[in-house]
């Protein structure tokens, strides 16, 4: 009994952070409600007859607006599971990674890296070049 009572415990306390998470952010809410509503939508405009589950397979499959439907309420599932488990958006970090590379791959090109590197220099330092005035 103990034994099972430790597990139930330790799920409890597992899922804690995640229920504190859900019941202060108000976007996850959202994203969720958003997630439910558009399935229920989507629900009822699939089952409104007594229509054979293989047309109904067939028209999600050959239905765009069905199709695009489902997209967006899986992605609202998706952005609300990712909000909850506390994922972090890293497009700030990739840009930056992005415009570092491009300015390596401009300094250290065989081509004009030479040239690039001399007027960065120049430009910091303040010093002229050979042809300047």
């Amino acid at each position: 009994m103990t034994k099972t009572k430790n597990k139930v415990s330790d799920a409890a306390d597992s899922i804690k952070p995640y229920i504190e998470r859900a019941m202060s952010d108000e976007k996850l809410r959202g994203d969720v409600m958003h997630a439910y509503k558009t399935a229920k939508k989507l629900y009822k405009e699939l089952s409104g007859g007594k229509t054979a589950p293989v047309t109904l397979a067939a028209r999600v499959a050959t239905d765009d607006d069905v199709r695009e439907k489902l997209r967006e309420a899986i992605d609202d599932l998706r952005k609300a599971g990712e909000r909850l488990q506390g994922k972090k958006d890293h497009s700030g970090r990739n840009t930056t990674l992005l415009i570092a590379g491009i300015a390596l791959a401009i300094l250290f090109n065989p081509v004009t890296g030479a040239e690039t590197r001399r007027f960065i220099r120049e430009l910091v330092s303040g010093e002229q070049g050979e042809g300047g005035s």
